[in-house]
């Protein structure tokens, strides 16, 4: 039977978009230059934090040799307030509770730095729940490459399901061969069935009665 299951952290679980905009700004701020808003922020996000400040650069001209040191400055403001405008999704922490108490083996596989993500679920509370986690940073590949999330499982010893919000997410599961779930809800801008998915749902008690019935 499969016991495991694995969560993508932004737009899946939290709603960070707006944390992550108020790092960006504040480097922008440094520079001189205009902020931008949470739709281009939300925009960016997906394949991780160099990725978005890359996007950043583009869209704002900057100096493309400057990557290293805006990723590095946009690193640590978030870091410094990880938590800023950033929410659970509704019914998240009773979902994961539930599950555990069913006997599922948990993780996270993301795109986000893993010192913020180990911060970010302490400090959320769910840091209990996750029996691995496995960040941007943790391998040498990142997501859409499918070796993190074939390597959570891996740690998990079980096969399972995998939760996410994005294209990228999507994209994963396809070419990892595990089980795709779709929170719709999150920072996806493909339409829902566009993304190769087994289940798709707005709602986390509708992804715990999902589960029920078929794991």
């Amino acid at each position: 039977m499969k016991r495991a299951i694995v969560f993508d952290l932004d737009g899946t679980l939290i709603d960070s978009a707006g944390g992550i905009r108020v790092a960006v700004n504040k480097m922008l701020l440094e520079l001189g230059q205009a902020p931008l808003d949470l739709a281009t922020i939300t925009g960016f996000i997906g394949h991780g934090l160099p990725m978005l400040v890359s996007r950043v650069i583009t869209f704002s001209g900057l100096d493309p040799a400057q990557q290293d040191d805006l990723t590095a400055r946009v690193i640590a403001h978030y870091n410094a307030d990880p938590l800023a405008e950033t929410t659970l999704y509704p019914a998240v922490e009773s979902t994961l509770k539930q599950l555990k108490q069913n006997g599922f083996a948990l993780g996270i596989c993301t795109n986000k730095p893993i010192i913020a993500t180990q911060d970010i679920l302490a400090k959320t509370g769910l840091e209990p729940y996750f029996d691995v986690v496995l960040g941007g940073d943790s391998l040498r590949q990142r997501k859409p490459d499918p070796a993190p999330l074939i390597e959570a499982f891996k740690r998990l010893k079980s096969q399972g399901l995998y939760v996410g919000d994005s294209e990228v997410d999507a994209e994963t599961a396809q070419r990892a061969g595990i089980d795709f779930a779709l929170f719709t809800e999150g920072y996806r801008k493909t339409p829902i069935n566009a993304l190769p998915h087994h289940f798709a749902f707005s709602q986390y008690d509708a992804l715990g009665d999902y589960i029920a019935k078929t794991m």
